[in-house]
């Protein structure tokens, strides 16, 4: 990922609109998104188009690692950004001014049951969103590098 490429920020009104209130502040505006829910963007290179795409998303921690849930609200597929990093798992994030470069992975299923209950600790409805779907909602660890 080069500077000089141009980013396209997911294009639901709502995310959009967090991510350029992200952007413009330095995290300063969106790093809290909720009360004592913070989010941080993901920037990943499309495994079709090759463009780098940004949306922002929930996370948790798990000792030096961030977590993010790829639920898509419960929708049957997964969301593009996480078909995206299993092609290229190397990412840009953001966490409020701090940016940097990750390896994202899927939590192992070892890993999954403890790291999937301090992401339901933070936003409850991930549960909620596994039962209307058929697929397993994954949980990705993002390590910087």
């Amino acid at each position: 990922m080069t500077a000089s490429e141009q980013v396209l920020d997911s294009p639901e009104g709502w995310v959009a609109d967090h991510i350029r209130r992200y952007v413009e502040t330095d995290g300063a505006e969106g790093h809290e998104w909720r009360p004592g829910v913070f989010t941080l963007l993901l920037t990943t290179r499309g495994r079709r188009s090759g463009k780098l795409r940004r949306t922002a998303l929930i996370y948790g921690r798990d000792g030096d690692a961030y977590l993010v849930v790829a639920s898509q609200g419960g929708a049957p597929e997964h969301p593009a950004w996480y078909l995206n990093l299993l092609a290229e798992p190397e990412v840009q994030v953001q966490v409020g001014a701090e940016k940097f470069t990750a390896r994202a992975r899927t939590a192992t299923p070892a890993e999954k049951p403890r790291m999937w209950q301090t992401m339901t600790a933070i936003w409850p409805a991930y549960d909620g969103y596994q039962t209307r779907t058929d697929r397993e909602i994954p949980v990705v660890v993002l390590d910087r590098v």
